[in-house]
């Protein structure tokens, strides 16, 4: 039968393009499915053929190079995200939420659209929550990697990061005042955190990634499910355009070096520290800076290509390596290509999906302080001078080309809805 679906999703491509392949998905499927989200990504939404509704859940309308500074602080990150950025705009968000959910039966949240869950509760209406990464789930098993200091979590023990989970609950309660405020309001009654175990839904989690990144542990949700990647990348066109192909072919495999589509505003010196490390290793180069023109670095020889944007679906397994900040999407993206990679994670879940690909045997890391052309240049070295980890690269991207999360999460939806 034919039902009518919301999906709602912020942040980045990394956040986006996931919902749009299973709100394709969906659609395939004959059910009438649309996606909320910022207002800026209308014109990207609508273009896949996908239906839009504007989420104003977002304090701020622009995303300015200040503000990705502040969000990936490693200290004050988090906090300024959800209480400067989240939370002034939640009544907002919920006013959307509603007029988006009329006559929806079944409604699919993203870990920053809190008023999801609250209009699924007022209304009555099933819900599906959405982990984008496996940090969401803190599992005590399988502890997961933070910034600050992240050599320190993986060495903390169970009961440590107990401790810590509830020191966390308890010093964000302040952060999310006007969540429970407005459940008050609403009249719902009391809820948990919804930075922790409040924001999964008591019907069906979502876990969009690969069980190459993480498979279920002891203590996640019953009701929490793996799909794999949904994958979707295309901005305008899903082909490489002319310049890119014609570079490709000039020569031997590349490396790739990209920031995604936020931590690209705060690059610093990423490319022309890249762009040395290539020149170090004698090897050809794509640099991927976005639309500002800071990213360029000038005076480049023929053999490193400058470009602002490419479909990772068609780059990536055309690269000799993939140097990346270790967002879940471009990571995702580096996996399912079968290259090695090299991570240099800014802040959220990039630190935990760095060290997770680095335990697969399929990538280094470096921190943002300790990047240069020469520790880039020794850490890519690294790689490929150790045949096994081209080996291991190409098992774990058969593995995940043979999942088909898009599919997988459209499948588990419908038996939601029945």
């Amino acid at each position: 039968m034919k039902r009518r679906i919301l999906l709602t999703t912020l942040g980045s491509y990394g956040d986006l393009h996931p919902y749009i392949a299973i709100a394709l998905g969906l659609l395939r499927r004959g059910h009438a499915a649309t996606l909320a989200s910022s207002p800026f990504y209308r014109e990207k939404i609508e273009s896949a053929g996908v239906p839009f509704h504007p989420l104003n859940a977002f304090a701020f309308d622009e995303i300015t190079p200040e503000l990705i500074r502040k969000l990936f602080d490693p200290i004050r990150g988090p906090e300024f995200l959800i209480r400067d950025c989240i939370m002034p705009a939640l009544e907002n968000a919920w006013s959307d939420t509603v007029s988006g959910a009329e006559g929806a039966d079944l409604l699919v949240s993203h870990p920053l659209t809190f008023a999801t869950q609250l209009v699924a509760e007022k209304f009555h209406l099933p819900w599906a929550s959405v982990s984008l990464a496996p940090m969401s789930f803190f599992s005590r098993h399988n502890p997961p990697v933070l910034a600050p200091a992240p050599g320190l979590w993986r060495i903390l023990g169970p009961s440590l990061l107990r401790w810590f989970l509830s020191l966390g609950k308890v010093s964000t309660v302040s952060w999310v005042k006007p969540y429970h405020r407005l459940r008050k309001e609403l009249g719902l009654p009391p809820a948990p955190n919804p930075l922790f175990e409040g924001s999964f839904s008591p019907y069906l989690i979502l876990a969009i990634f690969s069980r190459e990144l993480a498979t279920p542990d002891p203590d996640w949700p019953a009701q929490a499910v793996i799909t794999g990647f949904p994958f979707y990348d295309n901005d305008g066109s899903s082909e490489l355009s002319p310049e890119i192909e014609d570079f490709l072919n000039a020569g031997p495999a590349p490396l790739v070096f990209t920031l995604g589509s936020s931590a690209v505003l705060h690059a610093g010196h990423f490319y022309t520290e890249s762009a040395k490390a290539a020149r170090l290793l004698n090897k050809r180069a794509v640099l991927l800076v976005g639309k500002d023109t800071a990213n360029r670095p000038t005076s480049l020889p023929p053999e490193i290509g400058v470009f602002d944007y490419a479909p990772y679906s068609q780059l990536f397994p055309r690269a000799a390596a993939i140097v990346h900040q270790g967002g879940v999407g471009t990571t995702g993206q580096a996996m399912r290509a079968g290259r090695p990679m090299l991570v240099m994670p800014f802040g959220f879940d990039q630190q935990d999906n760095a060290y997770r690909v680095e335990k697969r045997g399929i990538a280094q890391t470096i921190s943002r302080k300790k990047y240069s052309a020469e520790t880039a240049a020794a850490a890519l070295r690294k790689l490929f001078d150790d045949p096994k980890v081209e080996d291991r690269a190409a098992s774990v991207g058969a593995g995940v080309r043979g999942e088909n999360g898009e599919e997988s999460a459209c499948d588990h939806l419908e038996q939601l809805l029945h």
